[in-house]
This record gives C-alpha cells, structure tokens and sequence, in this order.
C-alpha cells in the first residue's frame, strides 16, 4: 500500500529553514515585565501623592500666612477710632515695626466713601486698590499684582466704627515673595524626596522580582542537566508556587520514557518476531527448497500479523499522549452494529445501558476494540449479540455477549496471545483479542472473558477509566 505523506505546513518548513516558529518565539521577559509595571504604578502612586502633599502643606502655610495678617486686621480695627474731624485714627500705637518703613513689604490702608485713605507709611507714594463692596462683614483675602514686581497677599475687612455712618475699608497687604519663597523650597524638597523614594522602590523591585524569578534560572539549570543527561528529575528544593511546575515536568519525564521504553520494547519485539520467519526462508532459499511459494506465503502472513500488530499499538501509544481524550461508547457500538449487519445480516444485536458517560480513549481505539469483539461474537456465537453498558465506580465497562458454544476457562488465557486461534476453519488472524488486551491495557483498563448468565456463550467485559 503506498503511504500519503501529508503536505508540510508552513512551521515545518520554518522549523527545517532554521527558522523560529510562532511557538518558539520569545514573548518577552517576565522580569522585565513585572519591572515595568511595578515601576509605573510607583511612580503614578508618587506623583498622586506628592501632588495632593503638595496641596495640603501649600494651604496650610498659606493659611498661617493669612491668619497673621488676619491678627494685624483685628490689631487695626481694635485700635481704630473716628475723631471729630470724621477721619479714622488709632487710639494706640500698631506694634508692628515694617508698617514705618517703605517699600518693607508689610502695608495697611483704611478708606471710606467719600473720605481721604488713611495708608501705613510703608506704602509711601502708592495706594492699594479698592475694589467693590464686600458682600459681609467677614474677611476676605485675595491675590493682587497692582505692585508690579512684588504680588500681595490681601485681607481685607469692612467695617462700621461708632459714631461713623461711613462704611470703612480695613485692608492689610503683605508681600508674596516670602511665602513664595517658603512654597518653591518645600516643592523642591518634595519633589526630590519622591524622586528618591521612587528610585530606591524601583530599584527595590527590580531586587525582589529577580530574587523572586531565581527558581526558575535553577529550573532551567536543572533542565540543562537533564538534557546532558547529568541527573534523570529535578529534586531540588522549591519554593510551593514552582514545585507543582517541577512535578508535572517530572511525571512529563516519566511518561516520555515509559513512551520510549515502550517504543524500544516493541521494536525489539518486532525485530524478535520478524527473526525467525526471515531465517526460515533465509533456509528454504539456500537450500532451494522446491515448497519455497508455499513457505513465503506462510511466512509472510505471519510476519504480516506482527507488523500490523505492532502498528496498531505503537499507534495507541502514540494516541495516549494526547489531552483531553474522550469517545461516547455509544457512538461506537452503534458504529459497530451498523457494519456487522452488513457482514451478517442474519445476527440479531441488541443493546442496552446507561447513555451519557464517555470513556477515556481514543474514538478510533475503541472502534477497533469493538469491532474486534463484536465480530468474533457474530462469526462464532448462535446468531444473537447483546450489548450493556454500565458505570462501576471510576470506569465505564461494556459487557458483549453472544449464544454460542462458549470457551472453556482454561482456553481463556490462550486467545489473548498474538495467533492463538481456537477455530482454525474460520478466517482470521489471531490478533483480534490481543490486541484489544494491548489497547485496553495502554488506557488504563481491562478486558475479562467470563460466562454469559442471559445467552449462555461467551461475555467479554472491557473495562476503561470513565472521562467525566
């Protein structure tokens, strides 16, 4: 039969240029990727931070700078009289020394409708402005650049003196420059400490994240010398979230050699059968033996029984391997039942049972174990074959029964060897029950010849692990 190689993909053809596969890309480092997202939310964190610090000691100091100038406003309106001449005068001295001095960066001012400001000295030729009335008699403060170069800080008051009708403007200004001064210094200092804070948490992290990846350099390490063949697992000590990644590695291990000795296993035992049927007609040969047709035929079916059994499980092996296996028992026994009533249209097949557990194994396995039972009830049982299916504990088991004559127990054990044939009369090959031992067996389950207790014949159970 000549074999159809399937066409190369297009990662074959990468793979065999020396190309990286899409699989085999790198995606990446995870250290550098735990690196940048914690640096990044330190730094968002920070800046939020330092930002809303910012704020609060900003309005605090400015709110210590308002309430001195708030205690020389109360100073003033205390102090402040009306004479007879109708104008504001002081009936004591103010304390505060800057007031005498010009241009000091401290000021007050009292106006009132219709009246001449009174000003502190320290104004000297300048006047502050006077904006619109007030809307209460609480203070107010505001920002003012009317002086150029020199911002003020203003609170301002109005204020009704006895015996005065007139509504009086008390206003104290003083020079921002200082408490500017006093903001740039703690944002300056603000701004380097977060800048610190956040170099030395970046680096913090970058500390922790490679010692928290370290394990996993031993893991590759460990790896390494698995491949050079320096150790068969990885015992090492590891921390609890990488040691469930360092079991299923080790029972990936295990399972790829079990595969391999399996694989060894069976080619040894290809090559021990193929041996004799190869050395007998290397004889015939020699001697020019004249039955040499009749012995290749022989020989040649024989050897043609090894190798389709061999294939047929290295095939099952191979089948394991894969996750997620699962076959509806029911989709095969119906398959089955459709081409045995093709091949004897004169059985009778009835099935019954439990529907809806699936079995762990291949679909295409369990096709071929039930046809391989199935068939040999319809060939050498009395014409009726019935089928049940149960759910016993962890596994799925099929029950086949037949009305034939039957096998004796001690014939049992024979018919699961590789060519055993109790009726030779009848066409076969003798693989039939010990492949579906073999197949059974690489799934985890069994299979047991017993008495039918309803029909009479043979009952073959197959037991495999239940999928759910």
């Amino acid at each position: 039969m000549t074999q159809i190689l399937p066409l190369p993909t297009e990662d074959m053809v990468r793979e065999t240029a020396g190309v990286d596969t899409p699989a085999q890309r790198s995606a990446g480092s995870l250290g550098r990727r735990m690196i940048v997202i914690a640096a990044a939310w330190i730094l968002v964190l920070l800046v939020f931070g330092g930002v809303a610090l910012d704020r609060v000691i900003a309005s605090t100091i400015t709110e210590n700078f308002d309430q001195a100038n708030e205690y020389l406003l109360t100073a003033m309106i205390r102090a402040s009289d009306v004479g007879p001449d109708g104008k504001v005068r002081f009936t004591e001295p103010l304390g505060e020394q800057r007031f005498f001095e010009p241009y000091s960066g401290l000021y007050w001012q009292i106006s009132g409708t219709g009246q001449e400001p009174s000003k502190s000295r320290s104004l000297w030729d300048r006047s502050l402005e006077i904006g619109d009335p007030l809307s209460d008699a609480s203070v107010h403060h505001s920002d003012s650049r009317q002086f150029g170069d020199e911002p003020l800080r203003i609170v301002e008051r109005d204020v009704v003196l006895p015996n005065s009708p007139v509504i009086w403007r008390f206003q104290v200004a003083q020079s921002r420059n200082t408490l500017d001064t006093q903001l740039r210094k703690l944002r300056r200092t603000v701004v380097r400490s977060f800048a610190i804070l956040a170099l030395g948490l970046i680096i913090l992290a970058g500390l922790q994240t490679i010692y928290g990846l370290w394990p996993l350099r031993r893991v590759r390490s460990g790896i390494a010398a698995l491949r050079r063949g320096d150790k068969a697992l990885l015992v090492e000590p590891m921390p609890v979230e990488v040691r469930p990644l360092i079991d299923e590695l080790g029972g990936l291990i295990t399972h790829n050699e079990q595969q391999a000795e399996e694989a060894r296993r069976h080619a040894g035992n290809l090559a021990h059968a193929l041996k004799t049927p190869l050395t007998v007609l290397t004889n015939a040969a020699n001697e020019q033996d004249p039955a040499l047709a009749g012995l290749v035929l022989q020989e040649v079916a024989a050897m043609r029984r090894h190798v389709d059994h061999h294939l047929f499980r290295a095939r099952a092996v191979g089948r394991r391997g894969q996750g997620q296996l699962s076959a509806d028992p029911w989709e095969s026994i119906e398959g089955v039942e459709r081409a045995i009533s093709v091949m004897y249209p004169d059985v009778r097949f009835d099935a019954d049972g439990r529907r809806g557990p699936r079995m762990r194994i291949e679909r295409q396995d369990l096709d071929e174990i039930l046809g391989n039972i199935i068939e040999n009830a319809a060939k050498y049982g009395g014409g009726s074959i019935f089928v049940t299916v149960s759910k016993v504990g962890p596994n799925v088991q099929i029950l086949v029964e037949d009305d034939g004559p039957g096998i004796a127990p001690a014939d049992r054990e024979t018919l699961f060897t590789r060519g055993a044939r109790l009726d030779t009369e009848k066409p076969g090959t003798g693989l039939g029950l010990a492949i579906v031992r073999d197949v059974t067996g690489i799934y985890g389950g069994s299979v047991t010849l017993e008495d039918s207790e309803d029909l009479g014949g043979l009952a073959v159970r197959i037991s495999l692990p239940r999928a759910d």
